[in-house]
């Protein structure tokens, strides 16, 4: 099924917006090691600015890391209108090693369940990159 409604992300880089119930957005999210990092995805009417009434929807979001074969599930806020999936820093201090500018590439996901129905609307790649004050290298 298909919705008509829009979404967008803060804090990341990617496609155009997309209909709810479509192909998924591909998002390239670039984030430091070590860091707190937060990513805001919000859903729009088809004016593309009244917020979508979001009330009953819930969120799951995942990373992994390939080269570790390490799960990692990312914390969702619902907001009205958007969720926010976010990391501590303690999770993502794990993520890469060395002091390389990129030091790990995560897979990840945002899936949304709307009247019982799944839905991915997001998938990428988390870029991370090595943090050099604060970090034991």
């Amino acid at each position: 099924m298909v919705y008509n409604e829009y979404m967008s992300c803060s804090s990341c880089s990617s496609d155009s917006p997309i209909l709810i119930g479509a192909d998924p957005q591909n998002v390239k999210w670039t984030v430091v090691r070590g860091d707190d990092i937060s990513a805001k995805f919000e859903w729009y009417e088809d004016d593309g600015t009244t917020p979508k009434n979001t009330t009953g929807w819930t969120y799951a979001a995942s990373a992994y890391d390939p080269k570790t074969a390490t799960k990692y599930t990312l914390t969702t806020t619902a907001g009205s209108g958007y969720v926010i999936v976010s990391a501590a820093n303690t999770m993502t201090d794990d993520w890469g090693t060395g002091s390389s500018n990129i030091v790990a590439e995560l897979i990840f996901d945002l899936e949304v369940t709307i009247s019982s129905k799944k839905w991915t609307p997001v998938i990428g790649t988390i870029v991370v990159r090595s943090d050099i004050t604060g970090s034991a290298l």
